[in-house]
Order: C-alpha cells, then sequence, then structure tokens
C-alpha cells in the first residue's frame, strides 16, 4: 500500500493526536529502560510489543509502516473498535511488527523501540493519528526525533538508537522473516490465527474473520 509521501491522506482530527500525547506524557518511564536506569538490551528492544492479554484466545499480528496512509487509517478508524470489542474483553491479543516501507518509517520504528515498552503504543498511536503534519515536514527525521523528544527520550538517547546498527538490522530481519514466512507484500496486512489479510479491513470485516475462528 502506499505510504503518506503518494496520494491523499485524510484529514484527522487533531484532537486525537493531542489526546494520545498526553497520555503517553502520563505514564511513568519504566525502571529498567529509563534515562537514567541502564540501556536497555537490543532483545529488550526488539521484543514483541503486545496489545491485550498475552493468553488469549486468538492472537492478531499488524504488520505496519509508519509512513502508510492506509495504516494510519486503520489506527484511526478501526483499531479502537478493535480494542473495545475483541482486545480490551480479553478475547484476542494485537501483536504490532514493523514492516517499514522507506527509510523514515524505520527512523520511526527504530525511535518506537527505544521507548519503554508501557510508552509504545501511546507513541505509535500518536505517530499515526498525526501522519499527515510529520510526514509533511520538510525534513519528517527531524520531526519524528521532535515527537520522541516529547515522549520523554533526550536527544543523546535518540542519537544512540539511530546509530544503533543491531537494532536497525533486527527491524530489518524481522521485516524479512515476516515476509517470508506469511508472504506479507503491503501494509497493513494482518496475520489471524495463521491466516493472512492484506489491507486496512473496516471493523465489521474483522468481525467476521475474529468470529469464525
Amino acid at each position: 500500500m502506499p505510504s503518506a509521501f503518494s496520494g491523499r491522506f485524510p484529514v484527522f482530527r487533531l484532537i486525537r493526536p493531542l489526546l494520545a500525547l498526553l497520555a503517553l506524557l502520563l505514564v511513568p518511564l519504566a525502571p529498567a529502560q529509563g534515562q537514567g536506569a541502564g540501556k536497555a538490551t537490543t532483545d529488550e528492544m526488539l521484543a514483541e510489543r503486545v496489545l491485550g492479554n498475552p493468553k488469549a484466545p486468538i492472537t492478531i499480528i499488524e504488520y505496519f509502516s509508519l509512513t502508510c496512509s492506509h495504516c494510519a487509517d486503520f489506527h484511526v478508524n478501526t483499531l479502537p473498535q478493535l480494542k473495545k470489542e475483541w482486545v480490551e474483553t480479553g478475547k484476542a491479543r494485537l501483536v504490532m511488527r514493523d514492516f517499514p516501507l522507506d527509510r523514515v518509517a524505520l527512523h520511526g520504528a527504530v525511535l518506537a523501540r527505544c521507548l519503554p515498552g508501557d510508552k509504545y503504543f501511546a507513541f505509535v498511536d500518536m505517530l499515526m493519528t498525526s501522519q499527515k503534519q510529520w510526514a509533511s515536514a520538510p525534513d519528517p527525521r527531524v520531526a519524528l526525533n521532535g515527537n520522541a523528544r516529547l515522549a520523554g527520550l533526550s536527544k543523546e538517547k535518540i542519537d544512540a538508537c539511530v546509530a544503533d546498527t543491531a537494532l536497525t538490522d533486527g527491524i530489518l530481519a524481522r521485516q524479512l522473516e515476516g515476509q517470508q514466512k506469511f508472504k506479507i507484500q503491503s501494509t497493513p496486512t494482518f496475520v489471524i490465527d495463521g491466516k493472512t489479510f492484506p489491507g486496512a479491513m473496516p471493523f465489521a470485516q474483522f468481525d467476521r474473520i475474529l468470529k469464525g475462528q
């Protein structure tokens, strides 16, 4: 699917990214990854990001790119109801996996992975709901850095994360693994209990698929 740098992007309300940012800033830094509490290992930063009960009977895997407008559409228009009806009720868990379509998306994925795990989802939600703004900046990577600073990362931490080749290589390796294992060719693509479903499906379609599991 096209990235935010091609085609028209739907205009989202500005209140969503502001609320997401507020939620992000209210979450305290986790001790294991706080700026004064030691450096997270590469394995910790590359760990699965799971929303919901890890023991939920249904697993939904989302392969996404931060510069993909269709991914943003899913996160803004479908994910809230999916979370309410399936994730928060314990019937399904959502696993988010990076599938960066370009260097800007990879840069954003690195920054998101450098945040403590309890800030990851709020940060991604903020970037998705405000995608039009930062993606159209003169230098989107500088804009992403600014968002990461607001989320609690210092300039030194950002520079260290961006220079961390092991983290970047790990993200790309997992992208290749998903491409080979599930035949991922575009974003967003969802894998629901081993079956692949490409495209930003509306909630009604998700609901039908999940009820059939």
